[in-house]
């Protein structure tokens, strides 16, 4: 059986969302796979020496930032980390192609951005003709070494053609490149099982003639739903704080005359999104191509504390039509009453966007599978021998075919 490794990390909730998404999509796929989730900082630091050093694993740092909504500054603090990955390159690699070594797999899937060249010159060591393949999980790179990493063998999984057009400029092997039509979403956002709407709200208490707003921002909160939340008293809302378990109670303890839900992480979020008429959050990729998935339009911020790699996803909204780009959520109450009364028009513009990426993937994954196969990659793989070309499960068309309607158009 053909292994693939799917790398993540916990640094942000997207990473690992993905990964699970296209793990069940594989699994659905019925592709003779055996598919591992593969934590990258649990190879790295597998005695977890970081968290005793410092009282914390090491993506928490970063998810106590978001958390507490302080992100001005990252864009310096990540130069500082990717300095720190090359000087420690040797090391790395090292302890990534021993364990690549032992646990032989045919194929690696990163989903997770900085440490590209690291897990592609490792597994190019351990395991020779073996693909590396990056998903990327942003709408476009942040050059330089953030997803696309030049002059390596790495195949580029681009949502967009904003990331396939970097990729290109960048001198990528244009056979490397690869094109989904957006992000990787959960397979339950394409379930269409009969969803009564109304009596959804009634059970959350929400009254169904009433607009609602959906607020999330991203799986670790942020304090700025406080703000949102105390301009918005009087409308009705659907707050989900993630893992911030702190903001939820402060969210649930501050009055407010309209009704409105407070959850914390919850695997419900399709469903929750569903009752809602439009979103308020950050614009992270996951959250953003989630709402447009169900037909919402999209209220976020640009400004100072906008994290660097997400700016271009504020442009991506203006772009598209899908919703309202603010200087401050200060000013969220007529942004709100503007999109309430455009949302027939939204809804039609959302409506052309189509994103089956997660899908897509399955299918690139199998053809880099094949090649290797047809290469002869790896002799000693028990499903393929070198110069017998790829196994007879790699033609088969598990995946959909998109048919796009004119004037339809990927989601990003």
């Amino acid at each position: 059986m053909v292994t693939i490794d799917l790398v993540y990390f916990n640094a942000g909730g997207g990473h690992l969302a993905a990964a699970r998404a296209l793990e069940e999509t594989i699994r659905r796929q019925r592709r003779p796979w055996n598919v591992r989730l593969v934590n990258l900082f649990e190879i790295l630091d597998p005695n977890g020496v970081f968290e005793r050093l410092t009282g914390m694993k090491p993506e928490g740092y970063y998810n106590a930032r978001l958390a507490s909504g302080w992100t001005i500054g990252l864009g310096r603090e990540l130069r500082v980390l990717q300095a720190l990955i090359r000087l420690w390159q040797g090391a790395l690699v090292a302890r990534l192609s021993s364990h690549w070594r032992a646990t032989r797999p045919d194929l690696v899937v990163s989903l997770v951005p900085n440490f590209n060249r690291v897990m592609h010159d490792a597994l190019a060591q351990a395991r020779p003709g073996v693909a590396y393949a990056t998903v990327l999980t942003d709408l476009a790179d942040f050059p330089p070494h953030f997803w696309i990493e030049p002059g390596t063998s790495q195949h580029l999984i681009c949502g967009t053609a904003r990331a396939l057009e970097q990729a290109r400029a960048a001198g990528c092997d244009p056979r490397h490149l690869h094109a989904t039509s957006g992000m990787i979403l959960r397979p339950e956002f394409y379930r269409a099982a009969p969803f009564d709407r109304a009596a959804a709200m009634r059970e959350l208490g929400l009254d169904p003639a009433r607009p609602t707003g959906f607020v999330m921002f991203g799986g670790h909160g942020s304090r700025a739903m406080r703000l949102v939340a105390a301009r918005l008293r009087d409308r009705q809302l659907v707050l989900v704080c993630g893992h911030n378990a702190a903001l939820a109670a402060r969210l649930r303890a501050a009055p407010a005359p309209a009704p409105r839900v407070v959850v914390g992480f919850t695997p419900r979020i399709s469903e929750l999104m569903r009752v809602a008429d439009y979103f308020i959050g950050k614009p992270g990729p996951g959250s953003l191509s989630e709402a447009l998935q169900v037909g919402l339009p999209v209220i976020v911020a640009r400004n100072a504390w906008t994290m660097p790699q997400e700016r271009y996803n504020t442009e991506w909204i203006e772009e598209n039509g899908v919703g309202l780009v603010l200087d401050s959520f200060r000013s969220i109450r007529a942004a709100v009453d503007a999109t309430i009364t455009r949302l027939d028009a939204y809804r039609r513009r959302i409506a052309t966007i189509r994103n089956v990426a997660v899908f897509e993937v399955p299918g690139i994954l199998a053809r880099l599978i094949a090649d290797g196969a047809a290469r002869g990659a790896d002799p000693a793989c028990g499903d393929y021998v070198a110069g017998r070309g790829a196994p007879a499960w790699a033609d088969r068309r598990r995946d959909i075919t998109l048919h796009r309607a004119p004037g339809t158009a990927s989601c990003c």
